[in-house]
This record gives C-alpha cells, structure tokens and sequence, in this order.
C-alpha cells in the first residue's frame, strides 16, 4: 500500500474461540471399604433370617435390627460410589432383607371386617420397676382406657397399697395377686369377677400368674401376665426356656392373651417362635410394632420393643397404644381387642 503501511481488520478473532472444559466432581470409593461396610450388616441379616443369634450378647444386640435396617443403607451408598457390581448386590440385597424382617410392624396387617361386632375387651400391662412406677399415672390410664384386665410387673406390696390409694381397688376391685418386694412380683386387676388359672404351663422367670373370667354375654378369657427373666449372662438359658414354655393358643374353647414384659423383641426367634404357636402380636398387626417401650424415663428416648400383648388368632386388634408412666423404666401398653361373638 502507498507510504509501506499494513492494512489490520478487526473482522476475525485473535486466537481463535476460548473453550471452557466443564467440571463435574466423580466422587469414587475403593471396593475394599465397600466390602468392609457391607460385611457386617450382612452377617447380621443372615443372623436375623436364619434365627441363629445364640447366647446373651447376640440376643441383646439382635434388638437393635431395626436401627440395623436403617444403617444398612450406608452401604448401598458406598456399594454405588464403589462402582463395584458384586458389593452394590450384596448390600441391596441386605437392606431388603433387613427391611422385610422389619417394616411390616410399622404398616401392621388389614383391618377384619368382622371385628366391629365381636365383643370388646381392653389390656394394659405396666411394669412398675420395682414398684416405683407412678401409680397415679397407671389408675388415670385405667380411668381414661377402661381396660377390662391389668397385668402389671414388678409389682411389690407398696405398689398395691399405692395403686389402690389412687383409686383401682374400685375401678379394679377384683385381682390375683404374687406381689413381692423384688422385680419377681406380679400380679393381675380386673373390673370383672377372675379365677386363678393353675397348670397351664411351668413358670420358669420371674411370677407369672394366669386368670381366667367370664364377661358379661358368656366370653370366656385366660389371662397370663408374663414376665421373663432378662437375657442376660447365664440367665440367657432360663430366658430361652421360659418363652418356651408359655402356652400356645387355643383354636378352641376359651380365649387366651399374654400380655406384660417378655424381655424379647420380635427380632429375637424365640419370640417368633411363641408368636407362631397360635397368636398375633397386637402391635405388630396395628402397626405399632417399632413403639419402643424401654427404656423410659432416661436420658435417652426408649429404643426397644420387649411389652408386648399376644392375642389368640381368633381376636381382632382395634387399637395399640403405648404411654410413659414416670418413675419406671418401662412403658405402658394398652390395647383394644374384639372377641368373636357366639355364633
């Protein structure tokens, strides 16, 4: 060009387009801690399905499978970031397992149509921790439930002489009674005339008294208010013998409930076993099963289910409900039954 000067345009881009690369964090766990997380839980889910839980340590943790079942979803989460096949299978396949062992007892089993016109009855069992539960708690429970029968535990005579003080000698004026001043004491209050029930099974624990009474229109019950020795050390065996020994249910005649502190979750298989003898679980069948009941009144909430009421699989479950009662390290469990009305 005239005078030697370059001619520059502006037209194109110096240095062509700038590409930013896109950033995306790959967040990647070792197959080893995979296999370590995913281990445990699912030795526990195979101890859990098989019943296999032997002696008193294993029986006293077996109780936490519910907090089990919840923890097991870690490794799937691990399993996933592992990007491992074979631990991402075994800890899907352990969640499942401990999840069907155990969320059937929060959604319970369908209503029966039939159960409106049977015959009412109502259960409370308490466990008063060595007669310190507060007995104006348990007799404005009573008042407000109206339970037909209440089976109680650690009954000692101060508690019975509370108990009436607050006002069941007239809500509940009829009773069998094995009170003593230690955790062996039991005993049975009923709004209706009972009978002591002898040779219905062996005892084997603490005091377990059985009853039986006839409500207005003919229904006859048996009651047994249950009290196992705790699994702990060597008593582990006198636990397992006394579920063992609790009667089965009747398919005939008159009707049959266990109600109070069996020391033993539905996680444990010798209480499947009693279940499985002729009974359902109230809680379980209402949906109330993960309630826990012990133990009250700590610092901690209650973490565990060990009361329990046991019908005959001829009754109907209404209603569960479960209430802290001060002073006691046990809750109270109330529920609503219907009896088959003579056909």
């Amino acid at each position: 060009m005239p005078g030697g000067l370059v001619n520059i345009t502006t037209d194109t881009p110096v240095g062509g387009v700038i590409v930013t690369p896109s950033r995306r964090l790959r967040l990647r766990v070792s197959g080893k801690l995979a296999w370590l997380a995913v281990t445990p839980f699912a030795a526990w889910a195979v101890w859990r399905l098989g019943g296999l839980e032997r002696g008193s340590f294993p029986a006293q943790i077996m109780t936490a499978t519910p907090y089990a079942a919840a923890g097991s979803l870690l490794p799937v989460l691990l399993g996933v970031l592992s990007r491992r096949k074979a631990v991402t299978a075994v800890a899907l396949a352990t969640t499942a397992a401990l999840g069907v062992s155990v969320l059937p007892r929060a959604f319970g089993d369908a209503p029966v149509a039939q159960a409106s016109s049977g015959v009412p009855f109502t259960i409370m069992t308490s466990n008063l921790f060595f007669g310190h539960g507060d007995a104006q708690t348990v007799v404005d429970l009573v008042r407000r439930h109206r339970p037909d029968v209440l089976n109680t535990q650690e009954l000692t005579p101060g508690a019975v002489e509370a108990l009436d003080a607050a006002g069941l000698k007239d809500l509940m004026p009829y009773r069998y009674l094995q009170d003593e001043w230690s955790a062996a004491g039991s005993g049975i209050f009923s709004r209706h005339p009972i009978t002591r029930l002898d040779g219905l099974f062996q005892v084997i624990g603490h005091n377990m008294p059985a009853a039986k009474l006839t409500l207005p229109g003919g229904a006859q019950v048996q009651i047994v208010d249950v009290h196992t020795l705790p699994p702990l050390g060597p008593q582990v065996t006198q636990w397992t013998e006394g579920l063992r020994a609790l009667p089965a249910g009747p398919v005939s005649g008159p009707f049959r409930i266990l109600a109070g502190d069996f020391n033993a979750s539905l996680d444990h298989a010798e209480m499947r076993k009693v279940v499985a003898r002729g009974y359902r679980d109230a809680g379980d069948t209402a949906g109330g099963g993960l309630t826990p009941t012990w133990p009250a009144n700590k610092k901690l909430p209650p973490l565990i289910t060990i009361d329990h009421v046991l019908a005959d699989r001829r009754i109907s479950v209404l209603g569960y409900h479960v209430y802290t009662v001060p002073r006691t390290d046990h809750r109270a469990v109330i529920t609503e039954l219907s009896l088959p009305a003579a056909g």
